[in-house]
């Protein structure tokens, strides 16, 4: 699935998937999924936007039995373009069982560069068991505050940053409404949450203008967003916890860890 206006051409496929190559070459790993993870899979990017790779890589047996820990991230230098970073296999695992909201991102976004779908798909369907609403409506929170505070205060504002904000609060109100795991998509977020005319002919006015300007246009405080962002921020800040508990039993998550990295001794 691809995201339309100031999506990812066939042109930059070709090269993230060489870039995904020479990954593997270099560090001995293979990819098993690779993903869009910034604006252009959010669906808000202006034509200028960079490319947020995202992956998850698995080694070879041997690599996991070593006595010093290995390093689990793979970070290439961002360039003008490319922003390529991964997390190893045991490391993703790890994370899903502690209900990583952006690992939960990653496994839900609508441009897929690559991936082992047999793995992926088992992955896919244990990630509902260690969803936590609560851990996430805290994750999209305060990613709402924080870029509110940083990048919102002055009577001219940085217009990308509006979506950086109103993305994670709406990703709350899903939250709160019962909606499970909130979309990747900011359109399928919009659709879901907002019910006001006047803010949804703001905020789609606002995207027409991201959609066709520079990453760094600026203009002035657009006061109907600002007063929903604060109403948002301060009625949070006293919500009473979501329920809803995850699963604790990780024999799943091993097996998965187990029968992947095995894998790779065949593979290899």
């Amino acid at each position: 699935m691809e995201t339309g206006l100031n999506g990812v051409n066939a042109a930059m496929r070709k090269r993230v998937h060489l870039v995904l190559r020479d990954i593997e070459k270099r560090y001995g790993v293979r990819v098993l999924y690779a993903c869009e993870s910034g604006s252009r899979g959010w669906g808000f990017a202006s034509p200028d936007s960079d490319y947020d790779v995202r992956f998850i890589y698995v080694h070879a047996p041997e690599w996991y039995l070593r006595v010093e820990p290995q390093r689990d991230v793979i970070e290439l230098p961002i360039d003008n373009e490319l922003d390529v970073c991964g997390w190893e296999w045991r490391k993703a695992l790890g994370l899903l069982k502690g209900a990583n909201p952006t690992l939960l991102e990653w496994l839900g976004s609508p441009v897929v560069y690559q991936q082992d779908s047999e793995t992926m798909d088992v992955l896919r369907a244990l990630a509902p068991e260690w969803f936590s609403a609560q851990k996430s409506r805290w994750h999209y929170f305060s990613m709402a505050r924080k870029n509110f505070r940083g990048y919102l205060q002055g009577d001219e504002v940085r217009l990308k940053k509006y979506f950086y904000v109103l993305r994670p609060l709406l990703a709350v109100q899903w939250l709160e409404a019962g909606k499970g795991l909130p979309p990747v998509r900011f359109d399928e977020l919009v659709e879901g949450t907002v019910q006001d005319p006047l803010l949804l002919n703001e905020i789609n006015e606002l995207l027409a203008i991201k959609q066709n300007a520079g990453e760094a246009k600026y203009g002035p405080r657009r006061p109907l967003l600002h007063d929903f962002i604060k109403q948002e921020l301060a009625a949070n800040s006293d919500r009473t916890p979501l329920s809803g508990s995850r699963k604790r039993n990780a024999d799943e998550l091993d097996a998965l860890l187990f029968r992947t990295v095995m894998g790779q001794a065949s593979n290899g």
